[in-house]
């Protein structure tokens, strides 16, 4: 569904991505993990072309591109497959959960009104959002916000969706209630790109591990494999290193 190669990011004599390769299969959980610093948020904005590569190739059901010369009529193209799920949730503060999840509906697509409203309220529904349609977010805790931005993305029926670091910003408690919403979306066959530092959703819910530092996948593979029984010593430190911080359940 997915594949890049070589993918290369630098932000002036700064090189951040220096040759990432990965393949996500279609109905994939893949956990994107590592340290800070390591290029993984990078690495997302570059496949949604938030940020531009400075080099490699993307295939996309079955389409290569260039991501260095990429045209926006193919960025445009490529993006309605995709959704993308924000660390600080990037909802418009001046318009209510329904509205965030619908304006992207009517104006993207060209869905009518109607019709989009319907489909937001679907899936606000299916994030247990739909009794607080009509709140606006500084009405909204952190983890409904979150839960608002993940309808906003499940809304445009997606064949992926990426999340950076979804809970990041959230206290212990609201991080249980976005999780609880990604797992459901997992049992469900939604293939998910996701970064994380959550080290329990990475073991339980994903079914690949792709581990980076400084800019290059160390390991990467089915997540049991990874979390049982690493294959690089620069992995099996970074789980000791969680494992005593008590972020693996």
């Amino acid at each position: 569904m997915l594949q890049i190669d070589n993918v290369r990011k630098s932000f002036g004599s700064l090189e951040v991505l220096r040759g990432v390769s990965l393949k996500v299969n279609q109905g994939d959980v893949a956990a994107i993990l590592g340290p800070s610093g390591s290029g993984k948020t990078t690495l997302l904005r570059c496949l949604n072309f938030l940020e531009t590569a400075g080099g490699g190739t993307m295939t996309f059901d079955g389409e290569s591109f260039q991501m260095d010369r990429m045209t926006r009529k193919d960025m445009a193209r490529l993006r309605k497959k995709t959704a993308f799920v924000f660390q600080d949730y990037n909802l418009f503060r001046n318009k209510t959960a329904l509205e965030n999840v619908t304006e992207g509906l009517t104006v993207a697509r060209k869905i009518p009104r109607i019709e989009a409203e319907e489909t937001a309220r679907r899936a606000l529904d299916k994030v247990g959002m739909l009794d607080r349609a009509g709140r606006y977010p500084h009405q909204l805790s952190g983890g409904q916000q979150q839960r608002v931005a993940i309808a906003r993305a499940i809304a445009a029926s997606p064949e992926i969706i990426y999340f950076d670091e979804p809970t990041s910003a959230l206290d212990p408690e609201l991080t249980g209630e976005v999780l609880s919403v990604m797992r459901r979306l997992a049992d469900e066959g939604m293939t998910m790109l996701v970064v994380t530092h959550e080290m329990g959703f990475a073991r339980t819910a994903s079914n690949k591990v792709v581990f980076m530092e400084d800019g290059l996948v160390v390991e990467a593979g089915p997540s049991r494999d990874f979390f049982q029984n690493p294959a690089e010593e620069r992995s099996r430190a970074f789980l000791r290193t969680v494992t005593a911080a008590g972020a693996v359940e």
